[in-house]
Parts: C-alpha cells; sequence; structure tokens
C-alpha cells in the first residue's frame, strides 16, 4: 500500500468529478454541495435544515454519516482512472457533538492506497469548525 499526497486536479478531471457528483441523486436528496477536491482528498458541505433533523432539534447522524461516505468515496474517485468504480466495504463513525444549525462540512482523505483496497479518514466540522464526526472508512476499487 502507498500512502497518497494531495496534489490539485487538473481541469479535465475536476470536471469530471463535479459530472459524477451531478449524477447522484441521493446526494441532491440531501442538498449536499461540492465544495472542493484534490487528489487523495474531497470536501462536500450540507446545511443543517429541518429535513435533515430529527427529534430534539438535532441533525440526523445519518445525513452527516452520509455527507462523510459522500465525500470519501469522492476522495477515492480523484485517484481511479475515468470509468473505474469504487463500493464501501465499511464505515466506522464516531459522533462527538450535535449539529443543531449552521453548515456542516465533512473533508475525507486518503491514508492508504493498494491495489483493490483504499482507506480513508473523514472528518466533520459546524459552521465554527468544531470537529463534530470522525470516520474511518475502506473502499474497494472496482474496474
Amino acid at each position: 500500500m502507498k500512502e497518497t499526497k494531495e496534489t490539485p486536479l487538473n481541469a479535465e478531471e475536476m470536471a469530471r468529478l463535479r459530472e459524477a457528483f451531478a449524477r447522484v441523486p441521493f446526494a441532491r436528496l440531501l442538498g449536499m454541495e461540492f465544495v472542493s477536491a484534490e487528489r487523495g482528498a474531497a470536501t462536500f458541505a450540507l446545511d443543517v435544515r429541518e429535513e435533515l433533523m430529527r427529534m430534539g432539534g438535532l441533525m440526523h447522524g445519518g445525513a452527516i454519516v452520509s455527507l462523510l461516505d459522500s465525500a470519501a468515496a469522492f476522495a477515492v474517485h480523484t485517484l481511479l482512472a475515468p470509468h473505474a468504480s469504487t463500493v464501501t466495504i465499511d464505515l466506522t463513525v464516531h459522533f462527538l457533538r450535535p449539529a443543531t444549525s449552521g453548515r456542516v462540512e465533512g473533508r475525507a482523505r486518503v491514508l492508504r492506497e493498494g491495489r483493490r483496497v483504499v482507506i480513508i479518514l473523514a472528518e466533520a466540522t459546524n459552521s465554527e469548525g468544531a470537529l463534530i464526526a470522525t470516520a474511518t472508512t475502506t473502499y474497494l476499487k472496482q474496474g
């Protein structure tokens, strides 16, 4: 396995990622925003809003997990050939504090890349930059 260094993507690679993001209905359903990407990393955002709340006025954990998983998937996609794909094979999340308003950003970065398996670290922060959740996840490269 090799460690991945984050470097800028060229215009064609960024366009390919943005087009891929636009084709994810679930991301649209949740209202995710593609914020940025570089080789081995991606950042997505999600506004805290009523549709994503659970009882007690807190953002639903499933929305936060979806944000982290999606950012992780795209961090891996920055390393793939144009027609290759990937799938999550595990995901462990630790919730550290609730999100009640504002915007949540999920940033994922590849820790290690093997021939078939990629290990990613993802973090979600609130509008003030406070860490609200962390995740480690493993993806399987396909194709």
